[in-house]
């Protein structure tokens, strides 16, 4: 059992308004409580209770705010699952004119402020993304084969194993398929269920969306609708493939993954199996991806990740590139045992880029070159992120 608060890396605004966005359960309430302890009023919309009142008179909530803020001295105001009633983002703009209050607006789908034409504050308040622990937060403590298992959600961090198959199992069955379609996101939770089965199934692999299409017996472009409703609920991400071309990078088919990989392997009923070495290598895999992306987000760097693939199937796992350069190319292997046959899709790719850095992040302990290829820990990986992007 672990004690005490784990620290996040992600920064905040101090004193500007900000909407801080990520899954259910991350910790984003934990997160805001814990770093903002001055003065603050804080409401959940999550409660059936607030949520009506507030959904039958936004202005009520123009009104209650101004009386907190002039009476009693609220300078921080905070809104968890703003995105239950985005009428009330309209309110708090003319609060914002009004007076100068910080406002801490969370939500764990961006869905319908983005798709619904809320007001998002004109640029008012930035965007912040919570995900669930990195490396760096919980190293400490840190095991690969409990993290490639059940993941980093904070909810499961310290748990048995029992308990961790208890709260990811609910999470898939209940948040994910029964959630989802009572916001209204999706009609047909079937055709839903059956295409979330299959995209967890398929986490970090290419995406056919005729294919998809056919095996859950569903239009192409429900699937591809249900592929942008786990985007928008930030349950899942695309990764586009590199191509010099804006136009081909556009046509080319994309992988998705998932943003735990706990939550991918309750969702394919695998919590209680042995991982075998080719899950294992997909798992892992899966957690370079993952881990890079949140790190990208908290550096709040201009960098973007991307894979890379020819016509003829040589394949390199992730690409990251800033302002149109690539920074590196890096192939990732579950095993700490590098040969020359683990190098074909970087020998392809270096004919391409042949002046882009590459390496092999991998279990091995040591850093060492091979063919010009620096094999590298993929704990040092980590730590050097932050000087890559």
């Amino acid at each position: 059992m672990i004690k005490g608060w784990i620290d996040r890396l992600i920064k905040l605004p101090g004193k500007q308004s900000f909407f801080l966005f990520g899954p259910r359960q991350t910790g984003k309430s934990s997160l805001i409580e814990h770093r903002y302890q001055r003065t603050i009023w804080q409401l959940g919309l999550l409660a059936t209770d607030l949520f009506l009142k507030y959904s039958k008179d936004p202005a009520l909530f123009r009104k209650e705010a101004s009386e907190k803020i002039k009476i009693d001295g609220i300078r921080t105001i905070f809104v968890d699952e703003i995105q239950r009633v985005p009428l009330l983002l309209n309110e708090i703009q003319s609060l914002m004119g009004e007076f100068s209050c910080q406002f801490i607006l969370t939500g764990s789908s961006a869905r319908k402020l983005k798709r619904g034409g809320a007001n998002l504050l004109a640029g008012r308040a930035v965007q912040k993304y919570l995900f669930p622990f990195i490396y760096e937060e919980i190293k400490t403590h840190f095991q690969l084969e409990e993290v490639l298992a059940f993941g980093s959600l904070p909810p499961v961090i310290g748990k048995t194993r029992m308990e961790k198959i208890d709260i990811l199992s609910t999470y898939a069955n209940t948040y994910l398929r029964e959630e989802i379609q009572s916001e209204g996101i999706v009609r047909n939770l079937g055709g839903f269920s059956r295409f979330l089965d299959l995209a967890a199934g398929q986490s970090g692999e290419l995406v056919s969306f005729s294919a998809v299409a056919r095996e859950c017996q569903l239009p192409i472009r429900t699937v591809q609708s249900y592929y942008e409703i786990l985007e928008d609920t930030l349950i899942g991400f695309r990764l586009e493939a590199w191509r010099k071309s804006l136009r081909k990078r556009l046509v080319a088919h994309p992988k998705f993954y998932l943003f735990d990989l706990g939550v991918t392997n309750a969702i394919n009923r695998r919590l209680t199996a042995a991982v075998h070495s080719e899950l294992k290598g997909r798992l892992f895999e899966q957690f370079i991806i993952l881990e890079t992306f949140r790190m990208i987000h908290y550096a709040g760097s201009e960098a973007r990740i991307y894979f890379w693939r020819t016509n003829h199937g040589a394949e390199v796992d992730l690409l990251i590139e800033r302002h149109g350069k690539l920074l590196c190319a890096c192939e990732i292997k579950a095993t700490p045992h590098i040969s020359g046959a683990h190098l074909s899709g970087l020998r392809a790719f270096r004919e391409a880029f042949p002046k882009t850095p590459c390496y092999i992040i991998c279990t091995t302990e040591n850093v060492y070159e091979l063919e010009r290829v620096k094999i590298i820990p993929w704990q040092r990986f980590l730590e050097q992120l932050k000087v890559i992007i």
